[in-house]
């Protein structure tokens, strides 16, 4: 008996770690909402339609790249080369390059990194702003962070990683200013 509870226990215990966010069109509004909020210049059609490839798009990759597991998970699938794409340069690259395409006029698209810390590796995210408007004004569009799943936040609220310009990060590892 006390085998079976623990066998139950276990499954209950992995399944709750399994279960990634759901998103709804409640999400996608909410997201476009947020983009057109950037500036009285962002059009609206364009803040719907960057809300919506933002979620579909990664729910895509979440599906091609085979993603069924915590993104940590996935990293160490892919590094012991089970998963050939999930890594979180690999989803900022797919989400800017896809958003990119629709030629946005109100807004702006950035590759935005949190550098390598004594407790944390690197992260790399997509990022979408106001037209001319700096990252540090923009908005995290992160589906590394739930395994495809969109997380999204304003830059400046989005406190877990110290998001700075891709290329400053990188400059800093080649020079050795960062010593991660």
């Amino acid at each position: 008996m006390k085998i079976i509870i623990a066998v139950l226990a276990t499954c209950v215990a992995l399944a709750g770690c399994a279960m990634a966010p759901v998103t709804g069109s409640d999400d996608v509004d909410q997201l476009a909402q947020a983009i057109q909020n950037l500036s009285p210049e962002v059009d609206p059609a364009e803040a719907r339609r960057a809300a919506e490839i933002s979620y579909s798009y990664s729910s895509q990759l979440k599906q091609d790249w085979n993603v069924t597991d915590p993104a940590l998970i996935h990293n160490a699938k892919i590094i012991n080369g089970f998963r050939e794409k999930g890594l979180c340069n690999d989803w900022a690259q797919a989400v800017s390059t896809r958003l990119k395409q629709e030629n946005f006029r109100t807004l702006d698209l950035h590759w935005v990194t949190s550098p390598p810390t004594a407790f944390r590796i690197i992260h790399h995210s997509a990022l979408i702003s106001a037209k001319g408007d700096s990252m540090y004004e923009g908005i995290i569009l992160d589906p590394w962070r739930n395994s495809g799943v969109l997380h999204w936040a304003p830059v400046r609220e989005d406190t877990k990683y110290n998001w700075r310009p891709r290329l400053e990060v990188r400059e800093e590892l080649i020079t050795g200013a960062n010593p991660y």
